[in-house]
């Protein structure tokens, strides 16, 4: 008769252990937001790739130097793209150097030389589920970048690779910078 009342719990504790799920944690190689890839290539020879020297990437809005792309040769970028709105600025420097005025010590006279192109980035948002634990992810569509036009242009022009398709991954380029 007592052996009803030991199998019981422990039939109770076997189905409540069987039925939890594990911890949802995402994993490493999880799709999350993805930044804009850009390949740079030779307008006098587009089949070529170039590099761009003493290359500099810098937020406008929120002046982040990004740290990958401080004055580094370079023939691609991946550019963070802003979630909550639908534009993106962005300073590309090609032969970023400051100079120092002949004045080390003082920095008040320093100023930047090279050549600087401001590209804007414009897009639509779209929240992609990925899972319990990741969350939602940001996909843009309909992106599109303009180059300011300074009359000291270093950018020739930049094309689209994907068709328009939106953007969820950085595996492939997105666009094409030709210099």
């Amino acid at each position: 008769m007592r052996k009803p009342f030991i199998i019981i719990p422990i039939l109770l504790l076997f189905v409540a252990l069987t039925s939890c799920e594990k911890d949802d944690i995402c994993p490493g190689d999880s799709s999350t937001t993805a930044r804009l890839y850009i390949n740079f290539y030779s307008s006098t020879n587009p089949e070529n790739p170039k590099n761009v020297f003493k290359f500099r990437v810098q937020g406008i809005g929120n002046d982040q130097v990004l740290a990958d792309y401080n004055a580094v040769t370079s023939n691609k970028v991946y550019l963070p793209l802003k979630t909550t709105e639908n534009q993106t600025q962005f300073r590309l420097h090609n032969d970023y150097a400051v100079n120092n005025n002949g004045t080390p010590e003082d920095t008040s006279d320093d100023y930047i030389t090279g050549n600087e192109d401001i590209i804007t980035i414009s897009y639509n948002t779209k929240l992609e589920y990925v899972s319990k634990a990741c969350g939602y992810k940001t996909v843009f569509e309909n992106v599109t970048i303009t180059v300011e036009d300074d009359g000291d242009k270093w950018i020739n022009y930049i094309l689209s690779t994907t068709d328009n398709e939106p953007i969820s991954d950085e595996n492939e380029a997105h666009f094409n910078l030709f210099h």
